[in-house]
């Protein structure tokens, strides 16, 4: 049994299978909506349901206390009826622009004892539109997928490039100590909709936790190659100082950006010019009023939480907070 599920305002309708969600349902019939790690965890999908019922999937809260009063996360919700929903935004995907291809290793290196950085490229001629701040997939061998950000701006098409932190057992990361130059890997892509809003014109606020500092390099590049001006802030924490494993990447947008701060953050090491605390008590003591501005925020569920719930106590719109969870 199927219910109907209509977008509030559109004359757009989509079918809901018994027991599937309502995000999923959605993207399904090709109609994205807001979300990040699809698993109730991140927020990004909550919206509202103007008429209707729905039910929480098992295991999952439908309503966390990051969500809205009177909202829903699409993502861990079916159903119980016909709905008429309302997102925050929507659009219709393109059929063609998601694609499933073969990627062959063109360069991996350790950037930290725990990260690498793995660059793959489609074969001749091929070419994959993406947003900056958007993810691929790996698909392995049984089945199963594993979710990576793109760190390269879009406009380096005929491949991308991954920030790995090394899981221990991960069954992805286990591989990749043996992983060399013209070996392929299967991947699917795009995903995502944590992106800039390119008509908008406030000022701007990263915090990465990180390899969740792979979508910001994206964004920050993508910027910088079209030319645009905003006032950004990056905040950047890891537990030591290797984990900052990029930094010229930071001197490049210090030099572009004629309104750019940087604010590293270290948990568990001292270094001079560096705050010592986790990522959000930086964001806290450096960041000052945040009305007005727009956060992107990209790491672990507890850190996201921890970001949040600071960013909102200085004056951060809930709208203007974005976030990407890296979910295991």
């Amino acid at each position: 049994m199927s219910h109907s599920i209509q977008i509030a305002g559109s004359e757009l309708r989509f079918d809901c299978a018994a027991g599937q969600t309502v995000l999923d349902a959605a993207l399904q019939a090709g109609i994205e909506l807001p979300y990040s790690c699809r698993k109730g965890v991140c927020g990004s999908c909550a919206g509202g349901v103007a008429a209707g019922q729905v039910t929480p999937v098992s295991g999952v809260t439908a309503h966390p206390e990051h969500c809205p009063p009177g909202q829903q996360l699409y993502c861990a919700c079916t159903p119980a009826g016909d709905l008429v929903i309302a997102p925050a935004t929507y659009r219709k995907l393109d059929p063609g622009a998601r694609k499933t291809l073969q990627a062959k290793v063109y360069r991996h290196a350790l950037a930290a004892p725990d990260v690498s950085l793995l660059q793959l490229r489609f074969a001749a001629g091929q070419r994959v539109r993406f947003a900056a701040g958007q993810y691929l997939q790996v698909l392995l061998e049984d089945g199963s997928r594993r979710s990576f950000s793109m760190a390269n701006a879009p406009h380096e098409s005929d491949g991308v490039t991954l920030h790995i932190r090394h899981v221990p057992g991960g069954r992805f990361t286990a591989k990749l100590p043996a992983m060399a130059a013209g070996d392929l890997v299967r991947v699917e892509l795009p995903y995502g909709s944590f992106v800039l809003d390119g008509s908008s014109v406030q000022p701007l606020v990263f915090v990465a936790g990180g390899t969740g500092f792979a979508p910001v390099k994206s964004m920050l590049d993508d910027l910088m190659r079209r030319g645009v001006q905003r006032p950004v802030r990056l905040f950047w924490g890891a537990r030591r100082r290797e984990g900052l494993y990029l930094l010229e990447a930071v001197e490049r947008w210090r030099k572009f950006f004629r309104d750019f701060a940087f604010v590293p953050a270290l948990a568990d090491e001292v270094v001079e010019g560096m705050h010592r605390g986790p990522v959000h008590e930086a964001l806290a003591a450096h960041a000052g009023p945040l009305a007005g501005q727009a956060l992107y925020c990209c790491g672990s569920p507890p850190m996201v939480d921890a970001v949040r719930a600071t960013a909102l106590s200085q004056g951060l719109a809930p709208a203007d907070f974005h976030a990407d969870v890296f979910v295991s």
